[in-house]
């Protein structure tokens, strides 16, 4: 189904009615529109996947053999989550938790640490321990460069949700005007430790800050946070 975009004057910190189905409501903003910013930053995701690919494609070996062996079938785990426009499309990672995990999610409500539709558990006991260093490492995430290189994702951009759009409040959707990426200005501003209203307002911040070098700003930074280990769980 087409998504339905209309211009809505709106500030980020309003509580705003969810939007009607098929229907993706933004701001009207001179970065809204920026082809020769996308077709760049597509052809450098392009750049970097081709250039890490050798090295990616061991680093995944090494890791789905890992799972495999310690914590068995299924190694990879597939997610329809929202992109941009508010599609969906299929997720890749590294199965981190027990196959049975969305079973026992509903055991584990009363614990969830954030607010609104997000779901995080610190100490998690879904997780495996393998599950539990891949996720620290954020090698979990290696998968998903398959979805850049299909121009699902993006290397920098909003983190992709596992809920619909339709979930969302109206001033949340103008997160999904841009590819969602791999890393993006939440992940170096708290990772899991912020909120999904405070997500959203860092995804808004980045959609009015972004440029190439704004990009590798983050990208630098987040290897920094993946470093320091901060807020991964």
């Amino acid at each position: 189904m087409a998504i339905r975009l209309v211009q809505v004057p709106t500030a980020p910190s309003a509580r705003l009615p969810r939007p009607a189905a098929g229907e993706i409501r933004h701001r009207s903003a001179p970065w809204a529109l920026r082809p020769g910013y996308e077709r760049a930053k597509r052809l450098f995701d392009l750049a970097v996947c081709l250039l890490l690919l050798p090295a990616a494609l061991a680093v995944v070996a090494l890791c789905a053999l890992s799972v495999l062996v310690c914590d068995g079938r299924p190694v990879f785990f597939r997610q329809d989550r929202t992109g941009r426009g508010g599609r969906r499309f299929r997720m890749y990672k590294f199965r981190t938790m027990v196959p049975n995990a969305a079973e026992l999610k509903a055991d584990l409500a009363a614990l969830n640490q954030l607010s609104g539709p997000d779901f995080k558990v610190e100490n998690d006991p879904r997780i495996t321990r393998l599950g539990a260093i891949l996720r620290k490492t954020s090698l979990d995430e290696m998968p998903q460069l398959l979805n850049v290189l299909r121009g699902e994702m993006s290397l920098v951009g909003p983190r992709p949700t596992s809920f619909e759009a339709s979930t969302y409040d109206l001033w949340h959707t103008e997160r999904l005007e841009v590819a969602p990426g791999i890393t993006g200005l939440w992940q170096v501003s708290g990772r899991s430790d912020v909120d999904f209203d405070d997500r959203v307002r860092l995804d808004i911040e980045y959609l009015e800050r972004r440029d190439f070098w704004f990009d590798l700003w983050i990208l630098f930074r987040t290897v920094a946070v993946l470093v320091q280990q901060r807020g991964a769980y």
